[in-house]
C-alpha cells in the first residue's frame, strides 16, 4: 500500500535556547528555542516587554546596534549558525527582519523605497523590475502612491511599503515585527491577507510577532506564547487559539464569557504559565 501521507516540511530555521543580554547585565531572553519550518507562518506572541522583538533581532543580528548580545545557544538557518554573521550576509542568504514601527525613509518616494530593498542583488534591471511589478500586484495602493513621499503615506500604506521593500531582496524568510500595530481592524486584515498570500503563492516563510493573538493565531499555522523571555507555550495555531488558557490570559476570554482587564490581571497574579 502506497504512503500517501504528506511529508513533514523541512525546518528552514532553528533557535536553540538562546540568552541575550543587553549592557551586559540585563538578561532578557532566558533560554529561547523555536523552529520555523519552510513554506510556513510562525507567529511569536505575547504581551510588550515578554521578548519578541529581541528574538527577531537576535535572528537577524541586528542586536549589537543596541548593546545586545547572545550569549548562550545556536541560531542555525538552512543548518548554518548565523548568529554572528553580518546582518547584510544574512539578508543575502535569505533573512530579512522588517522592524517594528515600519521605518521607511521618509524623503524617498514609495518606489525609491522599494528599490532600496533590492540593493544586496547583482541579477540586473529588469529582474528588480519583474520584482517590482510583483510588489505592485500584491500592494496595489503602493502603484498608485508610488511618486507619493513616503513619509506622507498612511500606516497602512507604509507597512505594505516595508513589507514590499523586504520582497525585493527575495527572500525565504521574512521576519515582520508588530505588523499590526497602530493599524485600523480593517488593515490588519488586509495586511495578513496579503502575508498569507505571499506565503502560499510564493513560498516565502515568516516569523512574525505580534500582540494581535487572534488575528495572528487565524493565519499562522504554528504559534510560541513567550513571557518575561521564556517560551511557555507553543503548538499548532489552531490547537492554542482554542486553548483555555490562552482565551483567558490574552483574549479576556473564559469559558463564563467576556471578562474585564482587572479580571485578566488578577489571573495572571493568580497562575503562572510555569509551574
Amino acid at each position: 500500500m502506497l504512503d500517501t501521507a504528506k511529508p513533514e516540511a523541512e525546518t528552514l530555521l532553528e533557535v536553540n535556547n538562546i540568552e541575550v543580554i543587553y549592557n551586559h547585565v540585563i538578561l532578557v531572553l532566558k533560554g529561547v528555542s523555536l523552529s520555523v519550518r519552510q513554506g510556513g507562518i510562525t507567529a511569536l506572541l505575547g504581551g510588550n516587554g515578554a521578548g519578541k522583538t529581541t528574538t527577531l533581532k537576535a535572528i537577524s543580528n541586528l542586536l549589537h546596534a543596541e548593546r545586545g548580545e547572545v550569549t548562550k545557544g545556536s541560531i542555525v538557518y538552512k543548518g548554518e549558525t548565523v548568529a554572528h554573521m553580518d546582518p547584510a550576509a544574512l539578508v543575502k542568504r535569505g533573512v530579512i527582519q522588517v522592524m517594528e514601527g515600519r521605518h521607511c525613509f521618509e524623503h524617498l518616494t514609495v518606489e525609491e523605497n522599494l528599490l532600496t530593498g533590492a540593493y544586496t542583488r547583482h541579477d540586473g534591471g529588469k529582474a528588480v523590475q519583474d520584482d517590482l511589478d510583483l510588489v505592485y500586484t500584491y500592494f496595489p495602493r503602493l502603484k498608485e502612491r508610488r511618486k507619493a513621499q513616503a513619509g506622507y503615506t498612511s500606516g497602512g500604506e507604509q507597512q505594505m511599503c516595508a513589507i514590499g521593500r523586504a520582497l525585493m531582496s527575495r527572500p525565504d524568510t521574512i521576519l515582520l515585527d508588530e505588523p499590526s500595530m497602530g493599524l485600523a481592524p480593517q488593515l490588519v486584515e488586509e495586511i495578513f491577507g496579503i502575508v498569507k498570500r505571499l506565503n502560499e503563492d510564493e513560498g516565502v516563510s515568516f516569523l512574525l510577532a505580534e500582540q494581535n493573538t487572534t488575528v495572528a493565531l487565524r493565519f499562522a499555522h504554528y504559534g510560541y506564547i513567550l513571557e518575561s523571555g521564556r517560551v511557555v507555550m507553543d503548538g499548532p495555531a489552531s490547537e492554542l487559539l482554542e486553548n483555555p488558557d490562552v482565551k483567558e490570559f490574552y483574549l479576556g476570554m473564559s469559558d463564563e464569557g467576556r471578562k474585564s482587564f482587572r479580571d485578566v490581571r488578577s489571573y495572571r497574579r493568580r497562575k503562572r504559565w510555569l509551574s
